[in-house]
């Protein structure tokens, strides 16, 4: 059996990078080999995420993937220092206002549709570029939720940006397939991420507390390095032939399409 690292060689891209399932991710690419770019707006943890791995394998960049802009001059700057670009893990969301649709917080909701759709249009769209520019057969991986799947899985305004999210997907596959570029999507359970802890009040072992009261899956606490393995695989060239796809991290709970309010 082969002890290469899985994704020697290449560079990822990986936005939402400085806490929970995004700096997993960082941690787990640059183990395998990555050359990994750390990009979100938390500029101290992103810069320390990066410092604790070894700059020599990761840096930071700021990036607001509302900011088309900013969004453009991070993928040239992975360009610029690394050369190429292999891998964009668009992770960067947040979950948005928790009023029902009586109450919407209209404004909440547009914020929440600009960072969860639009700014990963934007990163999808400019690392698409920069790999057809290069002639990468790249791989491009989205973070959404069970929440893409269900009705009452999440906050109205946080349901709706990741169901748009997987026809987003969908749609970027059937396009780049003819460049050699997968494109697919993660699906995740919830996870106590300093996001959800702080969106509902709750201390981590709170937030496992309730995933594993609904979840479907008994023996196990979903963790943030469980959605990082599963972007790796999809990183890697052991998902060579798979595009278009939503996986699904979530022991079965949207299968047995159970209803929980607090991903």
């Amino acid at each position: 059996m082969s002890t290469k690292p899985r994704l020697e060689g290449k560079v990822a891209l990986i936005t939402g990078a400085a806490s929970g399932i995004g700096e997993e991710a960082v941690r787990l690419f640059a183990e395998n080999g990555a050359f990994v770019v750390a990009a979100d707006v938390q500029d101290e943890l992103g810069n320390q995420v990066a410092a604790s791995i070894g700059q020599d394998r990761v840096s930071y960049r700021h990036c607001d993937v509302r900011d088309e802009k900013q969004v453009e001059e991070t993928v040239s700057y992975t360009l610029e220092k690394y050369g190429s670009l292999d891998v964009l893990f668009s992770n960067a969301g947040i979950i948005g206002p928790k009023t029902g649709i009586l109450e919407l917080d209209i404004n909440g909701f547009d914020d929440t549709m600009a960072t969860n759709v639009r700014g990963v249009a934007a990163t999808i769209k400019h690392a698409a570029r920069a790999m057809v520019g290069k002639n990468t057969r790249g791989s491009i991986i989205c973070t959404t939720s069970v929440a893409a799947s269900l009705g009452g899985a999440g906050p109205h305004a946080y349901t709706v940006s990741k169901h748009a999210l997987v026809g987003l997907v969908r749609a970027a596959c059937s396009e780049l397939g003819a460049s050699g570029i997968r494109v697919n999507c993660i699906s995740p359970f919830g996870i106590a991420t300093p996001l959800s802890c702080m969106a509902y009040n709750l201390q981590p072992d709170e937030v496992e507390a309730n995933s594993c009261a609904a979840a479907n899956l008994k023996g196990i606490v979903l963790k943030a390095r469980h959605v990082a393995e599963a972007a790796l695989f999809l990183a890697s060239d052991e998902s060579t032939y798979i595009s278009g796809h939503n996986l699904s991290v979530d022991g079965g709970f949207t299968v047995v399409n159970q209803r929980f309010s607090a991903i």
